[in-house]
């Protein structure tokens, strides 16, 4: 291992060397909207890159996930290795415009640290590995994948993963932001909305009398937050979002509102979900009014164990590049792949600030590090080194 650490520092500045080919990848998928359900102009843009890259295979399955693969040594028959990014972003084309901003250290537009700068650094990949004369025993398999974050649900993940004929080795998922963060746990999520629209019932009301949709949701945060939670296993419900209203003089006769519910028990997660069932049952027919539970995204929880050999190798890559390692849960594709039995970690690229506006901006500089410890992970990996013996 410490053959593979001593080398990182020096990788930082050779990548720098080629740091206009890691921002053309960046930019040039960054100004490609990629949406949820939307993101097939930006997958073949990914996979345009990885064919200028030269990689040995790439194209697209059924679900529309770009994938690029890096052959393994001949002769060498080790199980590949993942490295995923997720090409969707919050944004489509009549959202904002998506025209980037590059500045000295800085580059901002909309969906950059989420999740463009490491789809743009998983696209420059195979440069960046030829740059640096490396070579690896097993397959590296480059996947940009679609239908991840909002009612994508890790579709893209769960697809690519359920149809993968060989077993896999490890995988690495890359995040935007915040380098110095890396994830080896995944907690119990149900994400969801609720819906009040007065107008689908059929009733009729007068202005006077009309029930006023915001104060009914107001009514079932009141209920949310009297459900008892306890501190073991940990588990909470996170009231994130609430629109509603068109002017006002008027009442409100639609509103929503979004929450999430995380437990490290997927037990816990789905009592508290059948709680709430209750509660949205109970309040819309006391109000004659179509109060409505709906479910975005669920994720069931997952963990390495923080002695596994893929986390103390990550540990200790990102401390011999002077990073302090911060982890935390993640909501992302580390849960699907932890749920089929395969190690798997999430690594920030940059830092930046404003990640869900439209404004995003990354950081420049800190990416060399980022895809510096990316590299010694997948070395570490190759080597077996990570490996749970």
């Amino acid at each position: 291992m410490d053959e593979i650490l001593n080398r990182l520092p020096f990788f930082v500045d050779q990548i720098q060397a080629i740091k206009e080919t890691v921002i053309s990848n960046i930019v040039l998928i960054g100004q490609m909207p990629g949406p949820t359900f939307g993101e097939d102009a930006r997958a073949d843009l990914f996979l345009e890159r990885l064919s200028c890259a030269e990689v040995d295979e790439c194209g697209k399955d059924q679900l529309k996930n770009a994938i690029g693969v890096i052959k393994g040594k001949a002769g060498k028959k080790n199980d590949p290795i993942f490295l995923t990014a997720h090409l969707d972003t919050i944004y489509s084309a009549d959202d904002v415009d998506h025209n980037y901003i590059v500045r000295k250290n800085a580059i901002t537009g909309p969906g950059i640290l989420d999740n463009t700068v490491s789809v743009g650094i998983l696209a420059s990949l195979p440069t960046i590995l030829r740059h640096l004369k490396l070579s690896f025993s097993s397959d590296i398999v480059l996947a940009g994948v679609t239908q991840s974050i909002g009612r994508g649900n890790l579709r893209g993940i769960r697809h690519l993963l359920n149809t993968w004929a060989r077993p896999i080795r490890s995988g690495i998922i890359m995040e935007g932001q915040v380098l110095g963060h890396f994830n080896y746990y995944s907690e119990g999520i149900i994400r969801g909305e609720i819906s009040c629209d007065i107008l689908a019932t059929g009733h009729f009301f007068t202005q006077k009398y009309k029930p006023n949709a915001i104060l009914i949701l107001n009514e079932v945060i009141n209920e949310l937050l009297n459900i008892s939670l306890p501190q073991r296993p940990r588990c909470r419900i996170i009231i994130g979002r609430i629109t509603g209203g068109h002017k006002h003089g008027d009442i409100a006769v639609q509103a929503r509102l979004g929450f999430e519910i995380q437990s490290d028990s997927d037990e816990m997660v789905k009592d508290v979900y059948g709680k709430m069932e209750d509660i949205v049952e109970g309040i819309g027919q006391e109000h004659s009014v179509a109060l409505k539970l709906e479910t975005i995204t669920v994720q069931n929880a997952a963990a390495l164990k923080y002695g596994h050999p893929l986390v103390k190798c990550t540990v200790a890559v990102m401390k011999s590049l002077g990073l302090k390692p911060v982890s935390e849960s993640s909501e992302s594709e580390l849960s699907v792949f932890l749920s089929r039995n395969i190690p798997a970690v999430v690594l920030g690229m940059t830092t930046g600030k404003n990640a869900h506006l439209a404004n995003a901006t990354m950081r420049i500089n800190p990416m060399f590090t980022g895809i510096a410890q990316t590299i010694g992970l997948l070395l570490a990996i190759d080597k077996g080194l990570c490996d749970d013996k």
